[in-house]
């Protein structure tokens, strides 16, 4: 039987441009749908956030551009923690799967490898074992 879990992710822009918005949006979601198998009819809501400082463009429209046509997104800022990580995108899915928690991939690029340094060592070796 299916339940709602949270898929995390994370990615860093050099420039707040709108293609470079969306082209490091698009990169962080395929890498998670491709991680953990996500199909858009599973996925019941994403919530995707940036820093105070990314506001060229709404991450969610990357989504649409994928062809996720029906599900539904949000977009917001994250908290303004003055030591915070400048110009990071992130992604909350809300995906109905069989997984278990254990299973999630969580996917951390470019600068938000530092966010979670332990899933990133984790998602390298396995970039590296490919």
């Amino acid at each position: 039987m299916p339940v709602c879990r949270g898929v995390r992710g994370a990615t860093t822009v050099e420039n707040d441009i709108q293609a470079e918005v969306l082209a490091a949006t698009r990169e962080l979601l395929t890498a998670m749908i491709e991680a953990n198998g996500i199909a858009e009819e599973d996925v019941a809501s994403v919530f995707f956030t940036t820093t105070a400082d990314v506001v060229s463009e709404y991450p969610a429209l990357a989504a649409r551009q994928l062809g996720w046509t029906d599900a539904a997104l949000l977009c917001g800022h994250e908290m303004a923690v003055p030591r915070g990580l400048k110009k990071c995108i992130r992604v909350l899915i809300h995906w109905n799967t069989t997984k278990s928690i254990k299973e999630i991939e969580h996917v951390y690029l470019n600068g938000a490898r530092s966010l979670r340094p332990d899933r990133a060592l984790q998602q390298l070796n396995q970039e590296l074992a490919e």
